[in-house]
């Protein structure tokens, strides 16, 4: 570190030029990336997406729908509300990319007009990322009339608002967390020239981060949460990272020349920050386990907003405290109070009881826990956009008012070994529908028998022999048959995403397998999501915990040390979800009910895993270093907690600043996140950091660092 920040001093303009460089145009390509992001990313490449796919393009059955809703006017006629009906469907027939529409007033349309309400399902022959210019063309087409007023709904077109709510609440989030984070930063330090370095790092690496995200962008789906997430992460850490070397370079200076307090800062907080930036790094790097687009979305572009920080923050960082040199005091608005004193009070009372403040500590985490084994999970929809948006108004009114189900049956596809119009196939066919028809759980089945005017497969196959049953059989199986293939689509009488649709699903897996079959549809999806997780978090959670522990094993040179951090991050974490669950799923604090986003637990713990890390590598660096000199562990928990605690304090008051101001955002899982992690931050820099480190070091004596083969170890003597 100490010839990296030599180079870096001797090449300071060059470093800062190319950095400016780098984000002019990063900027250009940045301003571009909301343009190629689309969808929650709930996708994966599963079952449920391939049976898609066969239904799409072998059948030409798309999944891909716009619900156009109908509401009859009070002084209409049913007459009227059929005709200004039929008249908008007309005009939305040249569509770009419209496979069909299904017109409530279709002969074979059943239940699609109720209570003074009609609705229409446009099929388009087109990927979900691919509606934007379809979407355009419906609602240029649609108009409200005296008798009819007509509204929109469906994932392509939530998924589109989603996109610009997501635009919106970043923008919502900016304007409240940034002046919020300056201020934060002015009282830490007392003047603006050293307050906006911080934040221009910050800028630096999520400008940097977002241009290049554009051209992997351009290579695959990513999806519209990368705009909240990336921005959060990177202002977050950016900040943190900065405020630490900053405030090492100002204790450095006041004792030598520029660059010898350069080279010391990056010698001893420049460390830390590669330390606590590996802990993120790797943190977010255990979504890669699972197979789901918004686990890689988030970790991809996170593990980016990462790297870019510490090496803006090793790089272009000390090129600009090179450059400003004691300059960095001016513009100082107040001189900023010794915090030394208060903070050495608080850790002196804290280590004369560290039996009752752990105990204290660990009962208030205890009571933040136990709400979260009710957690109910749930994969996000048209809930998740903010009121206001008429798709989610519309959406809501339309599952009030008609049987969702059946617009999301699950659906298997039969692709036997030999030809299908043979006996044994048929008959395999026809038994499994025999059996789904007697399954109690089971609505309705609708297959190539029922087409048929459920006729059985002996039937059929003796229909087949005649010119007339062939003749009658022919519409059938061109709608029902392709590439020797068939599919069956079953009503289920739970919703689609319930648990129960879900174990009814992995229930016929089994069954559908051994006759070459596969599953798709909604339910299935949510089974593959839910258990995709639920099967791979395990991988994830294990790498995470075992390569954070070597890192930290091999930074303080202890056993212990990295143990306890472990094993506090993951009370700390448990209690932030408890209080999640009080506050979003049980609606205190006025905040409506609502069940937790699936991926919360998984995005939360990634984040916040490594991002409270950075408190505790912080603290425990300036411990050790402390401890290394006067091998004295409770001067050096004091001198450690006392000299950083107020910048640490001021660094959790920024993170939780930005990321909880992402609260006052309307997308829920957003919401969710940012309360999330901002929770998560205040827990750690409160209870875990200020109470629970000092006492637990306290109590620990010399066996925090005990390490097999250590000098110090070896010569001290272990507490009784």
């Amino acid at each position: 570190m100490g010839k990296l920040a030599a180079q870096v001093y001797r090449l300071r303009k060059w470093i800062i030029a190319l950095w400016l460089a780098c984000m002019v145009v990063a900027a250009f390509y940045a301003v571009k990336l909301p343009g190629l992001l689309s969808g929650s990313g709930f996708e994966m490449k599963g079952d449920a997406a391939k049976v898609s796919d066969i239904l799409k393009h072998d059948f030409h059955l798309s999944d891909v729908h716009i619900i156009v809703f109908f509401e009859k006017q009070k002084q209409a006629t049913q007459e009227q509300f059929k005709t200004d009906i039929e008249h908008t469907l007309i005009k939305l027939k040249g569509s770009e990319g419209l496979l069909a529409i299904n017109s409530p007033y279709d002969p074979q349309a059943n239940g699609m007009i109720k209570n003074d309400t009609a609705y229409a399902v446009l099929s388009f022959n087109k990927e979900h990322s691919e509606m934007k210019s379809s979407i355009q063309a419906v609602k240029a087409n649609i108009h409200d009339t005296p008798n009819v007023k007509v509204g929109l709904t469906g994932a392509p077109i939530i998924d589109q608002d989603m996109s610009e709510a997501s635009q919106n609440d970043l923008k919502k989030s900016e304007m409240i967390g940034l002046p919020i984070a300056l201020i934060v930063l002015i009282f830490a330090f007392g003047g603006l020239a050293a307050s906006a370095i911080p934040l221009m790092v910050a800028l630096s690496s999520v400008v940097t981060t977002m241009g290049l995200l554009y051209f992997a962008g351009e290579q695959v789906p990513l999806s519209i949460f990368l705009l909240n997430i990336v921005p959060m992460i990177g202002i977050a850490l950016g900040i943190d990272f900065a405020l630490l070397l900053v405030n090492r370079y100002k204790e450095e200076l006041s004792q030598g020349d520029v660059r010898q307090a350069v080279i010391r800062a990056m010698e001893t907080a420049g460390r830390s920050v590669i330390f606590s930036g590996l802990c993120v790094f790797l943190g977010l790097s255990s979504m890669m386990f699972i197979r789901i687009d918004i686990f890689k979305t988030v970790a991809l572009g996170g593990m980016a907003v990462v790297l870019l920080s510490v090496l803006s923050s090793i790089t272009l960082l000390p090129a600009v405290l090179a450059v400003l040199g004691p300059n960095l005091n001016r513009f100082m608005i107040f001189k900023p109070k010794d915090g030394v004193s208060k903070w050495a009070k608080f850790a002196s009372f804290v280590m004369k009881k560290p039996l009752m403040m752990t105990a204290i500590s660990l009962l208030l985490l205890i009571i933040a826990i136990t709400p979260v084994s009710n957690i109910r999970l749930s994969v996000p929809g048209g809930d998740a956009l903010p009121n206001g948006y008429e798709s989610k108004r519309i959406l809501e009114k339309f599952n009030a008012t008609y049987n969702e189900k059946n617009m999301n049956p699950v659906t298997f596809v039969y692709r036997p070994n030999g030809n299908l119009l043979s006996d044994k196939p048929l008959g395999e066919l026809n038994d499994m529908v025999t059996a789904l028809q007697k399954d109690p759980s089971v609505e309705k089945v609708d297959s190539l028998f029922s087409y048929a005017g459920n006729m059985d497969n002996k039937q059929i196959l003796a229909a087949l022999q005649t010119d007339s049953g062939k003749a009658k059989l022919e519409p059938v199986l061109d709608k029902t048959m392709a590439h020797n293939q068939t599919f069956i689509q079953v009503t289920l009488k739970h919703e689609a995403a319930s648990p129960a649709a879900k174990d009814w699903v992995r229930h016929w897996m089994k069954q559908a397998g051994e006759h070459q079959m596969i599953l798709g549809g909604v339910s299935k999806f949510n089974q593959e999501i839910f258990d995709e997780i639920g099967n791979k978090v395990g991988y994830g959670l294990s790498f995470v915990l075992i390569s954070t522990y070597i890192i930290l094993m091999l930074a303080f040179r202890s056993i212990l040390i990295p143990l306890k951090a472990i094993i506090m991050n993951i009370i700390s974490l448990s209690a932030t979800f408890g209080i999640l669950v009080w506050l979003f799923q049980e609606g205190h604090l006025g905040v409506s009910p609502s069940n937790i986003t699936l991926i919360i637990p998984v995005l939360v713990f990634g984040l916040v895993f490594g991002l409270s890390m950075d408190y505790e590598v912080f603290l425990i660096s300036r411990i050790h270093e402390v401890y290394l000199k006067t091998q004295n562990n409770e001067r050096a928990i004091m001198e450690g907690l006392t000299s950083t605690s107020k910048i640490i304090t001021a660094a959790a008051a920024i993170m939780i600043v930005v990321t909880g101001s992402f609260a006052f955002t309307g997308v829920m899982p957003v919401k969710q996140i940012g309360v999330g992690i901002a929770l998560a931050i205040f827990i750690d820099a409160t209870l875990v950091r200020m109470i629970l480190v000092p006492s637990l070091m306290k109590l620990m004596g010399r066996w925090n660092w005990w390490f097999p083969g250590r000098q110090e170890a070896q010569k001290a003597r272990l507490p009784r």
